[in-house]
C-alpha cells in the first residue's frame, strides 16, 4: 500500500467513517494523501462531511467544479509550507497534518446548512463561491466556506458554466482592482495588455475590462485568435508569429500589463508601458510560494519581501512605472458584482472541456496538456443522480417482483 493510500486509511479510521452509524458524517471525494503526480489522486467515501462550525459558515452540496493549474501545483506540493501554516499555526512542524488534501478551487452549488448568524443565504440557495487553497476543496460531495466567501449563482448559468468563473475571476479582480487600480468608473481611456490572455484568468479578463469600457490587447497563439477576439479583445498578438516584443512595440504603449506568464515577459513588458504616467504591471507569476517551499517560511518570505521591493523601487525611478504583484483574494461581495455582469449578458463562462465526477484524473491530464481555451469543469453531482436514478429503479424492480410473487400467492390459493 502506498504512502498517500495509507494517508487515506488512516484518516478514515480515525473518523470511523467506516462504521454504519457513521456514514453520514461521510462523503465522497477525491484527495490526496501525499505530493506527487497523477497517480496520488484517490477516490473515497470516507472524508468526512466539514460541517458547519462557526457562526458564519455556509455549508454547500456541490454541483460543479473546475481545475485551474494551482490544482496542478498545489498536487505536486506548491506552496505546502505556507498554506499549511495558514490552516494551523500550530501545526507547522507535523509532517504530513494537511493530509488527506481535497483540492478544487471552484464550486457551484446549493446551500444545505448556514451557520446561526448567517444573514445573506439559507438552504435551498443556488451560490458559487472560490474555494481558498488553505481549505479543503470542491471536488467533493461537501464544502463548507464562510458567508463572505459566498455569493448567489448567475440565474442564467447552469452549475457547469457557474463553475468556470469563481476562482479566476476572484484573481483578475484583485490584480486589476486592488493591483491595478482599475474599476468601472475608471477604465474607459485605459490601454490593457494580457499576456497568455486564451486561459481562465485572462478570457475572464477580457470579458471583464470590455464590460468596464477599456481597450484590451492580447497575446495567445493562433488557433486561440478566433476566441479571445469574439470575447471582446480589441488587438491580438500572435506569439507563434514572430518576436512578441518586436509586435508590441509597433503599438501605442499601455496603460497596465496582466502578466499571465512570467518569465522573459517581464523584462520585455516594462518597455510596453507609458513612462511617468501612472502606469502598471502586474504579475500573477510570482516567487512567494516557491521560495517558502524550497527556503522555509521566514528566508522564503524574506527573500519574496526583499524582490518585490527592489523590482518596485527600480521601476518607479527608471520609468516611473508601478510594479505589483497579483494574488488571489477570496471575495464573496466580489462576485456579486460579477453575478450581475453575468446575468447582464456582458460576461460569459468559458468552458472547455466537462469530465463526470468518476474521471478527476483525466481532467488533471487535460489542463496538464497546457494551452487552455478557458476552463476544464467536472460535474460532481452527476455521479450521486446516477446511484440516486439506480436506487429508484431497482426499488421499481423489487416493487414489480414482490407484486408478481404476491400475485403467484393468490392463484395457488
Amino acid at each position: 500500500m502506498s504512502d498517500g493510500d495509507m494517508g487515506l486509511l488512516k484518516l478514515a479510521e480515525r473518523n470511523v467513517c467506516s462504521s454504519p452509524s457513521m456514514r453520514q458524517s461521510c462523503m465522497s471525494a477525491w484527495a490526496i494523501g501525499q505530493y506527487g503526480t497523477n497517480e496520488v489522486l484517490r477516490y473515497s467515501e470516507e472524508i468526512p462531511v466539514p460541517t458547519v462550525s462557526s457562526p458564519s459558515d455556509v455549508m454547500i452540496k456541490v454541483h460543479a467544479t473546475s481545475l485551474n493549474p494551482l490544482d496542478v501545483l498545489m498536487r505536486g506540493g506548491y506552496g505546502a509550507k505556507l498554506l499549511k501554516l495558514r490552516r494551523d499555526p500550530l501545526s507547522v512542524m507535523d509532517s504530513g497534518c494537511e493530509f488527506p488534501l481535497v483540492l478544487g478551487r471552484d464550486v457551484s452549488g446549493e446551500v444545505v446548512d448556514c451557520g446561526s448568524e448567517v444573514t445573506h443565504f439559507a438552504p435551498g440557495d443556488e451560490v458559487w463561491a472560490a474555494v481558498p487553497p488553505w481549505k479543503q476543496g470542491s471536488l467533493a460531495e461537501y464544502v463548507t466556506l464562510t458567508e463572505y466567501e459566498v455569493s448567489h449563482k448567475p440565474e442564467l448559468l447552469s452549475h457547469t458554466e457557474a463553475a468556470s468563473i469563481p476562482y479566476v475571476a476572484s484573481t483578475a479582480v484583485s490584480a486589476l482592482v486592488n493591483a491595478g487600480g482599475l474599476c468601472r468608473d475608471t477604465s474607459s481611456d485605459k490601454r490593457v495588455l494580457i499576456t497568455g490572455g486564451s486561459g481562465g484568468v485572462g478570457t475572464f479578463s477580457i470579458q471583464l475590462l470590455k464590460a468596464w469600457g477599456a481597450h484590451v490587447t492580447v497575446t495567445c497563439s493562433q488557433n486561440a485568435e478566433g476566441l479571445v477576439r469574439g470575447l471582446g479583445a480589441d488587438e491580438v498578438v500572435d506569439y507563434t508569429a514572430g518576436d512578441v516584443a518586436e509586435q508590441l512595440g509597433t503599438m501605442e504603449k499601455f496603460d497596465l500589463i496582466l502578466d499571465n506568464i512570467g518569465g522573459d515577459t517581464e523584462q520585455q513588458a516594462m518597455g510596453l508601458l507609458k513612462p511617468w504616467a501612472g502606469a502598471k504591471y502586474i504579475t500573477l507569476v510570482t516567487p512567494l510560494l516557491l521560495n517558502t517551499d524550497s527556503m522555509g517560511l521566514l528566508d522564503g518570505a524574506v527573500n519574496a519581501g526583499f524582490t518585490l521591493h527592489t523590482k518596485a523601487i527600480q521601476n518607479l525611478i527608471s520609468s516611473g512605472v508601478f510594479y505589483r504583484w497579483g494574488f488571489y483574494v477570496p471575495d464573496g461581495p466580489a462576485l456579486d458584482e460579477i453575478t450581475k455582469l453575468v446575468d447582464a449578458g456582458k460576461i460569459l463562462p468559458v468552458v472547455e472541456a466537462q469530465f463526470p465526477f468518476t474521471q478527476v484524473p483525466q481532467a488533471f491530464q487535460k489542463l496538464e496538456q497546457g494551452h487552455a481555451r478557458g476552463k476544464t469543469v467536472v460535474r460532481v453531482t452527476e455521479k450521486n443522480d446516477r446511484q440516486a436514478e439506480e436506487l429508484v429503479q431497482d426499488a421499481c424492480r423489487e416493487a414489480a417482483e414482490s407484486e408478481q410473487d404476491m400475485q403467484g400467492s393468490a392463484k395457488l390459493q
